[in-house]
């Protein structure tokens, strides 16, 4: 049986808190979520599922569809005529963009 999708207010994987934070590190810990929400900010509009496992490489459908479900239930993610961003998967990657030039300064910084 496949986890439950994360949700603030719970125990997640690493926390009994039910912390919001711990909910999001949780979500966006499991493998291709980040990818998954990289393509569709990249992407010029919504993506069918077939175009956005194409973009992601070598993700299985069984795992694809998982993602996405999670993140539709999460509310990052929409699916109208494909899968696309909702305001508040854009706010996340407007709020990520901090933590992307941070690591370029770490990788600079642990060479």
């Amino acid at each position: 049986m496949a986890p439950e999708t994360p949700r603030p207010g719970r125990p997640v994987r690493g926390s009994t808190t039910g912390r919001p934070i711990m909910a999001l590190f949780d979500l966006l810990g499991r493998r291709w979520i980040l990818r998954v929400i990289w393509e569709l900010d990249q992407a010029p509009g919504p993506l069918t599922f077939r175009e956005l496992r194409t973009v992601c490489g070598d993700i299985s459908s069984s795992v694809l569809t998982r993602r996405l479900a999670e993140l539709t239930e999460a509310r990052l993610i929409e699916r109208e005529e494909g899968y696309r961003l909702t305001r508040a998967g854009r706010t996340l990657v407007e709020r990520l963009a901090p933590l992307t030039h941070w690591a370029a300064e770490w990788r600079n910084d642990i060479g």
